[in-house]
């Protein structure tokens, strides 16, 4: 059974407005009992994808990705602190590994269950950009900032567009700085959920 806790930080009304996250994901995190701050992170960070494959689907519509493999994947991909709660407020990398066994073990494709595993780690080269997407999602919601990483989300647009890379990048770094600029309701919104259930 779902606390009331957890059902407010998955899809409760609030303020600042942030999207629900999928019912698919609602049901895995009530499954797994999982902490309502890690609830109310996914669904921050869900909600900063939609605003970036939004935003990629305007202006770059012979992009192709896919936008559900990115909404997915945002919105699952630190299910593993779920096993790891100490990495929900202090550091630790254990969380990768374990979020893709927990979503492979709960019947998810590899493809969507890479996410928990690949959103730390962008700088290798088969990471395709849904990766990236979620790793400049989990960063911008909080509005840090990671220049390797967006370096490598320009070079993907410049790439497929066939314009300059600092054209891609003036575009990419508008849109970053107005999502940034809601961090702080966002990051309140996750503190005011407790870690423990």
């Amino acid at each position: 059974m779902t606390s009331t806790v957890l059902s407010r930080a998955m899809s409760g009304t609030i303020n600042p407005p942030l999207l629900p996250l999928p019912d698919r994901v609602m049901e895995l995190l009530s499954e797994l009992g999982s902490p309502p701050r890690l609830a109310a992170h996914l669904r921050a960070v869900h909600d900063v994808a939609h605003q970036l494959v939004d935003w990629v689907e305007q202006h770059y519509p012979t992009v192709i990705f896919d936008r559900e493999a990115v909404l997915f994947g945002a919105a699952t991909h630190d299910v593993g602190k779920t096993v790891h709660l100490a990495e929900l407020s202090g550091p630790g990398s254990a969380h990768e590994e374990a979020g893709q066994a927990l979503l492979l073990g709960h019947g998810i494709s590899p493809e969507l269950a890479r996410f928990a595993a690949t959103h730390a780690s962008w700088a290798d080269a088969s990471v395709g950009l849904e990766d990236l997407m979620v790793s400049l999602a989990d960063k911008i919601w909080k509005n840090k900032r990671v220049p390797d990483l967006e370096d490598l989300v320009v070079a993907r647009l410049a790439e497929a567009t066939g314009r300059a890379a600092w054209e891609e990048f003036i575009a990419l770094d508008g849109v970053l700085a107005c999502i940034g600029d809601e961090s702080d309701q966002r990051l309140a919104f996750q503190a005011s959920f407790p870690i423990c259930n």
